[in-house]
């Protein structure tokens, strides 16, 4: 691994365990056993750091949601089993989940700003994956990105939101038929 590697490994270590207000580059030049000099060759600042981390989360994000994707499997297959991972990885993911804390409690505004960032990458990714489909006839003509963004707020409401007010979390079984027979009866051709 080089020294950019590594640095950009400490810094996801101390914003995941530390959060990203709290993240000094002192802890970061601690954790990756280099001087803080040798940090700013690579990075002028937090921030920049920071979005270099969180960059790289992201692509682990597709990468994990790609993987999920069966070759022959029908569009609303792969869009189901996508967002749900995508939605587990959000979960589960150190980092993600400490940004997602950190907004609740604290309100930072950078990592306001990059939770919306990563779900505008989030709903492009979904985008580019309903053209494909439009594109190959498998569903209907429609607003792709309005689409995305329900299909991703939908997913997320589900998920992550509907247990916060009730006494149950919805299972996949559930949630997939319920967005079989409402969002995606209405898009398949």
């Amino acid at each position: 691994m080089d020294r950019r590697q590594e640095i950009m490994a400490a810094a996801a270590k101390s914003f995941s365990l530390f959060g990203y207000k709290a993240t000094t580059m002192d802890q970061v030049a601690k954790i990756a056993n280099v001087g803080k000099g040798t940090i700013y060759t690579f990075f002028s600042n937090k921030e920049e750091l920071f979005n270099a981390v969180v960059l790289k989360m992201i692509d682990e994000m597709r990468e994990e949601a790609d993987a999920v994707s069966m070759e022959g499997a029908s569009f609303e297959q792969n869009a189901h089993a996508r967002l749900m991972r995508m939605l587990k990885f959000r979960k589960t993911h150190q980092l993600y989940a400490k940004l997602i804390d950190e907004e609740k409690e604290l309100r930072t505004p950078a990592v306001s700003e990059v939770l919306q960032a990563i779900e505008q990458e989030i709903v492009t990714y979904i985008k580019e994956k309903i053209e494909k489909a439009v594109a190959k006839g498998e569903l209907k003509p429609c607003d792709t990105e309005l689409v995305a963004y329900l299909l991703f707020k939908s997913y997320l409401a589900l998920v992550a939101d509907w247990s916060k007010n009730h006494d149950e979390e919805l299972g996949e079984e559930r949630i997939a038929t319920l967005l079989s027979g409402t969002i995606f009866k209405s898009l398949l051709v």
